[in-house]
């Protein structure tokens, strides 16, 4: 150096070196400057995910659009293949893993073929880059790219690459409305990310750059050259061997049909009603719902329908619990959700009149009380007065069948024995207040204004919440919650409603057919080769049919009907929905098994005699009719029935009935003759009317037929009594007189013919 260089003083320094230092002072800055920049809200605030309902074994039910109205899922860093992962970068950027958020040579180069041939020729954004517009969307302009170039550099100082790089895939546009690779795998192959082959990876690697116009359903050849020159830069960068990439570019790619999973469809939106899922972040959600069955379910309930056409039932719904944790299995709320009528209406939830289904709640509440199925209950007419007028309950057949134990009542619906049982018990309160521990909820207005009629259904319940119910009666007492997810929280410890022995004995009587056989006979579809506790029920002129049935494993509940409330042609629980649940019950035992309930600790069967209860012994047996044969019940060891004894019989060894049973016994459904006869002789006294007491008013619901507007006469004191009324028609059925109601003021009048006496009564019957 010079003499005169080295006397220069150092602001006199090239101007190289001052360029350096401001240099450096201005890339420190930025490099310092980056840690503020803010990070797009986007990328910590993702929009609204899209909601992905599954089945118990993880089968699709439903997708439902995320917050950008496309169908989203999310994959995890880990079920992202490593083939999509070099696909994807060998198309965008395949400097992804060396660069720090922006690729400045690919930046450049863009920048040199934007200025040399006037427009974008090749984008230079890393995916890094990409992430952050996806999360942000702003116009395109300059400044923009700036403000997205330190985005990316402030993100990478964040995150590391594998978490970009998944969180990019999982925003990617793959058209069809399919956001992200997992959701764009399943719509184009059908398959999880991690199936995918090298061709398909790189298939859909290639969609991104233009959803549209690479569009394959529309676009096919676009979408196939593009995804050549993907494979071609794979085996560039050392990512396919050739042998892969043959094999690549000769594989045909077959699209998986276009299709939108929509399972379960009264199911999923009723899940919709009931539940809010959480939709701050991507979401699968796994339902109790077992698909299978319910298709199952779905085909069984329309074939059943089918064949009832000409019978005038239009539609059904169905419902499957599973006991143990209350999941609903299966829900069919109707025979097709898409009938242009009323399809979408969910019969499992719309309250519909409950028939004779409540009945088995009054027994249980008997037992709880110390009755047992040998009980006797009398079943002759009776009537019971209320706030609007008497009451008077009939049986289904028109029929009374004089002493009947608890068992055969109840096996076989009889309605005249139900109410008693509920009077005795105290009337319509208990039953209403444990009608509502068990869950059902539309039982809204106070117990007096069901009344007796509560216990033969004269409210109206919901199929799921009525299968509930049951179920709580096949976990023997134990009530919990119905559910529709799988969520640990929700098994929660059930509540005792019903004691144990009482639940049992239930589920004893309901699953005795032989029981039944007098309404139904031995054959019906409530027959099975195994044990199910079944009862049907059918509401006022056939409006509505049920059937409900369980196992300790299953309970299944059956309606059919009309959504209108328009009656069916003379179809009951038992030809109309029993089919659909044997054939139900038939299926979940083939594949899952069922099983029964052992007998409460300590419990014993003793022979009792079929007309009073009573124990039968060798000497008592000696005392009975030869038309009469023991019948086995269960006890519980310290409440055995009393012995029979020669004071149930008389001479002739015939079963002696109580004075209540004197007008039946008189009647013609008297079907015991001369094995039966009353305890003490008719005494003739001064005649008088029984019923209908002076002053009774009857209601006439317009909805019945006329045979439930039949009121039956008695009288007492008589020999040879005969009824007359100028404003009434008079008859007789089964040997007891009767009269046909009509609107207005009438007087009856009895005369015994072999007296000469008369006594009068007075009715007023007036309209709903």
């Amino acid at each position: 150096m010079s003499g005169e260089q080295a006397d220069q003083p150092l602001g006199a320094r090239p101007w190289k070196l001052r360029l350096l230092l401001l240099t450096a002072l201005l890339t420190f800055g930025a490099w310092l400057g980056i840690s503020f920049v803010p990070l797009p809200r986007g990328i910590t605030e993702p929009p609204a995910p899209g909601l992905e309902f599954l089945d118990r074994h993880g089968r699709t039910l439903r997708e439902l659009r995320d917050g950008q109205e496309q169908f989203s899922r999310t994959a995890a860093e880990g079920e992202i293949p490593a083939v999509l992962m070099q696909a994807t970068l060998a198309a965008e950027d395949q400097r992804f893993w060396s660069h720090s958020g922006v690729d400045w040579r690919a930046t450049l180069r863009a920048t040199w073929q934007l200025v040399r041939n006037g427009r974008i020729v090749s984008g230079g954004s890393s995916i890094t880059q990409q992430l952050v517009k996806l999360a942000e969307p702003r116009p395109r302009t300059f400044r923009t790219k700036l403000v997205e170039a330190a985005q990316a550099l402030r993100l990478e100082r964040e995150w590391d690459k594998p978490r970009i790089l998944a969180a990019y895939l999982n925003r990617l546009d793959y058209g069809n409305l399919r956001a992200g690779s997992d959701a764009a795998a399943r719509h184009y192959f059908d398959k999880a990310p991690a199936d995918l082959s090298a061709a398909e990876a790189a298939f859909l690697a290639g969609l991104p750059q233009a959803p549209s116009r690479l569009n394959p359903r529309a676009r096919f050849a676009g979408a196939k050259r593009r995804q050549e020159w993907i494979l071609g830069r794979m085996h560039a960068l050392g990512w396919l061997t050739s042998e892969d990439y043959t094999r690549a570019l000769a594989e045909p790619v077959q699209l998986a049909p276009p299709r939108r999973e929509f399972a379960a469809p009264h199911f999923v939106d009723f899940l919709l009603e009931r539940e809010a899922p959480d939709t701050s972040r991507p979401q699968r959600v796994t339902t109790t719902l077992d698909l299978e069955l319910n298709r199952f379910v779905e085909q069984t309930l329309r074939s059943q329908l089918a064949r009832l056409r000409e019978q005038q039932v239009g539609n059904g719904a169905a419902v499957v619990l599973d006991n143990r944790t209350g999941a609903v299995l299966a829900l069919v709320g109707s025979e097709d959700y898409f009938a242009p009528a009323a399809g979408q209406v969910n019969g499992a939830w719309a309250p519909r009149s409950a028939g004779s289904t409540l009945k088995p709640f009054t027994y249980a509440l008997a037992f709880e009380r110390g009755a047992t199925p040998a009980s006797i209950v009398a079943d002759v007419p009776c009537e019971f007065p209320t706030a609007t007028g008497v009451f008077a309950p009939v049986n289904y057949d028109r029929h009374c069948h004089g002493p009947v134990r608890h068992r055969l009542a109840l096996a076989n619906s009889l309605n005249i024995p139900a109410v008693r049982v509920l009077d005795e018990l105290g009337g319509a309160a208990v039953l209403h207040e444990r009608l509502r521990a068990c869950g059902m909820t539309t039982l809204t207005q106070p117990a007096a204004h069901y009344g007796l009629g509560l216990t033969l259904g004269n409210a109206e319940v919901r199929l799921l919440e009525l299968a509930n119910a049951y179920a709580c009666l096949a976990r023997l007492g134990e009530w919990r919650p119905w559910r529709l997810l799988e969520r640990a929280d929700d098994c929660k410890s059930p509540t005792r409603v019903i004691s144990r022995e009482a639940a049992w004995l239930v589920a004893d009587v309901l699953a005795d057919n032989h029981a039944r056989a007098l309404a139904f006979g031995l054959e019906t579809p409530l027959r099975f080769d195994f044990p199910v506790a079944c009862k049907t029920g059918t509401s006022t002129d056939y409006r509505d049919n049920w059937a409900v049935g369980y196992t300790p494993e299953f309970t299944v509940a059956v309606w059919a009907g009309n959504f209108d409330g328009s009656p069916m042609r003379g179809v009951s629980g038992v030809t109309g929905a029993g089919p659909v649940l044997h054939t139900i019950f038939q299926n979940l035992r083939a594949r899952f098994g069922t099983t029964w309930f052992e007998p409460p600790t300590g419990w014993v069967q003793r022979e009792v005699h079929p007309l009073t209860g009573k124990l039968v012994t060798e000497d008592a047996r000696r005392s009975l009719a030869k038309d009469f044969a023991s019948v086995r019940e269960w006890f519980p060891p310290n409440r055995l029935p009393p012995v029979s004894s020669a004071a149930d019989f008389d001479a002739s060894g015939r079963v002696l009935l109580p004075s209540e049973y004197r007008a039946w016994f008189q009647s013609g459904d008297n079907g015991f003759g001369d094995r039966v006869a009353l305890a003490t002789r008719p005494q003739f006294t001064s005649l008088r009317v029984l019923s209908p007491v002076p002053g009774t008013v009857f209601y006439l619901d317009p909805d019945l037929p006329d045979s439930a507007r039949r009121i039956a006469l008695h009288a007492s004191g008589g020999r040879e009594c005969r009824w007359e009324s100028e404003s009434l028609t008079l008859d007789r059925a089964a040997g007891l007189p009767q009269a046909l109601l009509t609107e207005g003021r009438h007087r009856l009048t009895v005369h015994d013919l072999a007296t000469g006496t008369r006594a009068e009564t007075w009715v007023e019957v007036r309209k709903l």
